[in-house]
């Protein structure tokens, strides 16, 4: 069975401010790539738009003058019937971002449920900078208090050494041509063959499995994302080949399928990286992360091993240094505080400009809650486990 299509992505190349008529033309662009892949027999979840940086853009605009920009954005948005935007990242890592642009990300994003926005905190070659972590952990703590069950941090997320193109959300903005990229939900593709293939702890085996099991999944989509693209007269930005997981779509069952012992037991760092290496050999032209999403909220066996306490966010980060994206719906006590925060995020960003690749935090202080404490969402996105910091 096709693994279904998480998101259909468009870049656009316009800068900021976007005309109602742009988005309303991206929207039918988007439709045409949608019904594309239905017509073949894929599933699609979900299409977006990815943009330049709206901070870049319009860093020199009041503050009033881009909050309204946002609402206006979100009405053109709802008229073209797009759920997803990102407006871009901001280069906080850079001095020439004019100060105060991150604290309004809160602002944008609050009353504007289809946007999307990030802080970049670090680049290949800088170093990380506690203010800019410092300020990453305000918005986090701001979207805590100010959403409802601090959901506006599904949308928000600290990136550092991530670079443009990634069809994935809320990591996504783009640079450059137009162009289409997508991400499918492929860890039951990686799930259904380790467990059909491996029938010992052979790391070498395991690599080719993933190799040949996603190729042969990801080739027909790319294909066919190719030929559109090349009708609709816009560039393919190519595949993010993570197998993105979604609730008992679990892509910890895959890992658990070739240790043969639950998450966070002995052989997982190895297991983790075997199944990235596959991954990333893949003969496909790829954009993003291309390696193993763990997010906690999102995978419902990861949820429970958390649950279990047998894996926290040093175990999450240290497998972060073999495979894909750094910590994914960390669910901490809601009383969690802005040092603590800027903490967790400067360890995110000191692994990425050590080792040269992209990572990215999303974290969830999940609003009067303490530590121990179980979730409530009722998010049909997100499973529920418990608030650890």
């Amino acid at each position: 069975m096709a693994a279904p299509v998480r998101t259909i992505t468009l870049g656009l190349a316009e800068p900021h401010p976007i005309s109602a008529e742009v988005i309303s033309s991206s929207g039918r662009l988007l439709r045409r790539f949608e019904r594309a892949y239905r017509d073949a027999g894929y599933e699609v979840q979900t299409v977006r738009l990815s943009t330049r940086s709206v901070f870049v853009d319009l860093a020199d605009r009041p503050a009033a003058e881009l909050t309204g920009y946002a609402r206006d954005l979100q009405r053109s948005l709802d008229d073209a019937g797009l759920g997803f935007c990102s407006l871009g990242t901001a280069p906080a890592y850079s001095s020439a971002l004019p100060p105060g642009l991150v604290d309004l990300i809160p602002d944008l994003l609050a009353e504007c449920p289809a946007l999307n926005a990030t802080v970049q905190m670090a680049w290949p070659g800088s170093e990380p900078r506690p203010n800019v972590a410092q300020a990453a952990a305000r918005v986090i703590r701001r979207l805590a208090a100010g959403t409802e069950e601090g959901f506006g941090n599904f949308r928000f997320a600290a990136l550092a050494c991530v670079p443009p193109g990634t069809p994935f959300f809320p990591a996504a903005y783009h640079e450059g041509p137009a162009s289409i990229s997508i991400g499918l939900q492929g860890a039951g593709i990686v799930r259904q063959a380790l467990q059909d293939g491996v029938e010992s702890l052979d790391l070498t085996r395991v690599t080719e499995i993933v190799r040949d099991a996603v190729g042969s999944h990801a080739a027909p989509v790319v294909d066919l994302a190719g030929r559109v693209a090349q009708d609709a007269g816009v560039q393919l930005g190519g595949i993010d080949l993570s197998p993105a997981p979604m609730g008992t779509d679990s892509i910890v069952s895959a890992i658990e399928a070739v240790t043969r012992e639950p998450f966070g037991s002995p052989g997982t760092l190895a297991a983790v990286a075997a199944i990235t290496a596959g991954i990333k050999s893949v003969e496909l032209p790829t954009c993003g992360y291309n390696g193993l999403m763990l997010p906690v909220l999102e995978d419902a066996v990861l949820g429970e091993r958390w649950k279990e306490g047998r894996v926290g966010i040093r175990d999450l980060l240290f497998y972060s240094s073999v495979c894909g994206t750094g910590l994914d719906t960390i669910p901490l006590p809601g009383d969690s505080g802005e040092d603590q925060i800027a903490g967790i995020l400067l360890d995110v960003a000191a692994l990425a400009t050590r080792l040269t690749k992209p990572l990215s935090a999303r974290l969830f202080p999940v609003p009067g809650t303490e530590s121990g404490d179980m979730t409530s969402f009722s998010s049909p996105y997100l499973t529920n486990t418990v608030v650890k910091g």
